[in-house]
């Protein structure tokens, strides 16, 4: 059986049908899962590089997780921004696509998106993909930009829905990007609101705090020792 299988929608901003390509559920099982929920798979289709659609057309790229619809206002603003300027000549997203095209898809969906006004939580969500696709890549320099972006709107979103049950792993996430992107200090607070909230019942995000959050005293505490460490081979060599 083929990984891909090809299925035809209408674009929900021209309305023109288009092909695209999805990865049937049994290839999306990951090999492993870093602390932010990104996978790693090893069968040669990588999901992510699916979640987006495009439209040939008029080039606008949305995931299934944004508009089921759009107003005629949006529609417009979409193509006042980008889409009478689409040229989509050259491009195919249809059939297996590259790290690059899955890239490109991404960046036109956060365009789109921004354009039209698709909720924090959908541009947060993509602006992580991209983080993502650059951490495939082992671009450490990228993959922290676009951490920081979604940590952002991530924060962004948190403070628009206000704290609810279900933002636990909304809460996680900030503080695991934190972490990420070396603000320990913040990372800390956002771990130790869930592991000391009574009210928060997700035992899997309460365990991944509490185990990220130790994380964190490891690496200072082999940072320190490696400062003293140093410290004392200094001492040695002047008084030699």
């Amino acid at each position: 059986m083929e990984p891909l299988y090809e299925t035809t929608i209408p674009c929900i901003c021209c309305e023109t049908p288009f092909t695209t390509s999805k990865v049937r559920p049994s290839f999306k099982k990951a090999t492993h899962v870093d602390s932010d929920f990104c996978g790693h798979y090893s069968n040669g289709i990588n999901p992510d590089f699916y979640v987006v659609r495009v439209c040939p057309s008029c080039g606008y790229a949305f995931t299934e997780n944004g508009f089921e619809s759009l107003t005629q206002e949006q529609k417009e603003r979409y193509f006042e921004k980008i889409g009478t300027h689409w040229n989509g000549k050259g491009l195919d997203f249809s059939g297996e696509r590259t790290a690059e095209q899955a890239m490109v898809s991404y960046k036109l969906a956060l365009m789109a998106g921004q354009a039209t006004g698709v909720k924090d939580r959908v541009i947060a969500g993509i602006l992580h993909h991209i983080a993502w696709l650059y951490r495939y890549e082992d671009n450490q320099e990228q993959e922290r930009r676009f951490l920081k972006y979604a940590l952002e709107a991530y924060i962004s979103v948190y403070e628009t829905e206000g704290v609810s049950l279900n933002n636990t792993k909304l809460m996680y996430l900030i503080g695991e990007l934190n972490r990420r992107i070396g603000e320990n200090n913040e990372a800390i607070k956002w771990y130790s609101r869930i592991v000391n909230d009574k009210r928060i019942t997700d035992a899997a995000m309460i365990r991944a705090s509490r185990e990220q959050w130790q994380l964190i005293r490891e690496e200072m505490e082999e940072e320190r020792l490696g400062k003293r460490k140093d410290q004392s081979s200094s001492h040695t060599m002047n008084s030699a």
